[in-house]
C-alpha cells in the first residue's frame, strides 16, 4: 500500500531542496498503467510536451495550471483533470504536488 501524504511530505520538501524545484517519484507501474507523484515548487513548470494515449491529473497539494496551446486550465488540492490529446505543460502557482496518471499504451 502507497502513503500518498507521507510521499506529497517527502517529495514538497525535495523539491524545495532541489536547484530545479521539483521531484518526482514513480508510485504505481503495472503494465501500461504509470501513476507518479510530482512535486513543483512556485513558479516552476514542466515545459510543453507530447501527451500519452490516456492521462489525468489529480492536484494532491497546492494550486497549477495546465497549459494547453497557450492557454491555461487552473487546478487546485482536490482537483482532478484529464489531460488532452495536445501538447501540454504544467505550472505551479505555489508549492504543489500533483499525481500523474497515465495508460503509455
Amino acid at each position: 500500500m502507497v502513503d500518498l501524504e507521507q510521499l506529497v511530505a517527502e517529495h514538497a520538501a525535495m523539491a524545495a531542496e532541489s536547484p530545479h524545484g521539483r521531484s518526482a517519484h514513480l508510485v504505481l507501474h503495472d503494465g501500461v498503467l504509470r501513476q507518479t507523484v510530482i512535486a513543483l515548487t512556485a513558479g516552476t513548470s514542466l515545459d510543453e510536451h507530447n501527451a500519452p494515449a490516456a492521462a489525468s491529473v489529480q492536484v494532491l497539494r497546492g494550486r497549477v495550471s495546465l497549459t494547453i496551446a497557450g492557454r491555461r486550465e487552473e487546478l487546485a488540492a482536490g482537483q482532478l483533470q484529464a489531460v488532452p490529446q495536445e501538447r501540454h505543460g504544467l505550472l505551479a502557482h505555489v508549492d504543489s504536488v500533483v499525481l500523474l496518471t497515465a495508460v503509455t499504451a
